[in-house]
């Protein structure tokens, strides 16, 4: 299998390392990865601070961008979501651009829900001896669908304790510019979800959405506290 690679802006700015690990852990899968190096933004942030003019024009370039592609994967469900549920309302007045659109609709999937379910591939031969809770992203939660699959994928990782944290489910305060246009109220949010980590006496937070990782360690970081945060690839990645 072919699958044409997308990484998100964060990931591609804060967090390189995290693109490596997906390409090792897909040639570990036995999937040729295809990487295009003119991709650019999905449009989520223009998209939801209302510019949907600029939204558009990335939407339109995304598409052009893997025009070619049979399958796209992303280690990032919060840009995998966007795609597939709201490039709709910024093609739907040219016949041709939905076409295009509901093709990809079909194609792109985040990295866990791909490993899972469309390659049926759990264990990657992983060791991480650390205490691990995990963050449900809201993007990844309700806007694409996945809570199992990343469980899933860390529970056939050698010697990591997986502990769930209290209201897992709840927002981590990031939600994009939200961050920046509340702030009091976002770092709220930050703080009740880190204390929530740490109850769990875990070593390190892990999620599908390095937005959310980030906007914890920056908290994390503020506080000196004893915890620190991966991206679900990294720790796939770790013995391959």
């Amino acid at each position: 299998m072919t699958a044409d690679l997308f990484i998100p802006c964060f990931i591609d700015q804060f967090y390189p390392q995290t693109a490596h690990s997906v390409v090792r852990i897909l040639e570990y899968a036995g999937v040729t990865v295809r990487y295009n190096p003119e991709q650019t933004c999905c449009g989520q942030p223009a998209f939801n601070s209302g510019h949907w003019r600029e939204a558009r024009g990335l939407a339109l370039k995304f598409l052009h961008d893997f025009s070619d592609a049979d399958t796209i994967v992303s280690p990032s469900a919060s840009c995998t979501a966007y795609i597939r549920n709201y490039y709709h309302r910024l093609t739907d007045h040219d016949q041709k651009l939905q076409e295009k659109f509901s093709t990809l609709k079909n194609s792109i999937y985040e990295l866990s829900d791909f490993l899972v379910n469309i390659l049926e591939k759990d264990d990657f031969g992983a060791e991480f001896p650390y205490r691990v809770t995990w963050h449900d992203a809201c993007s990844a939660l309700r806007e694409y669908g996945i809570r199992e699959e990343p469980r899933i994928l860390l529970r056939k990782v050698r010697r990591l304790t997986l502990a769930e944290m209290a209201d897992t489910e709840t927002c981590c305060g990031f939600g994009g510019t939200f961050a920046a246009k509340f702030h009091h109220i976002s770092g709220a949010m930050t703080e009740q979800k880190v204390e929530n980590a740490l109850a769990t006496g875990a070593e390190y937070i892990a999620s599908t959405e390095a937005s959310c990782l980030m906007n914890m360690e920056s908290y994390i970081r503020r506080k000196g506290l004893p915890l620190k945060t991966i991206h679900l690839a990294d720790i796939l990645a770790q013995n391959i």
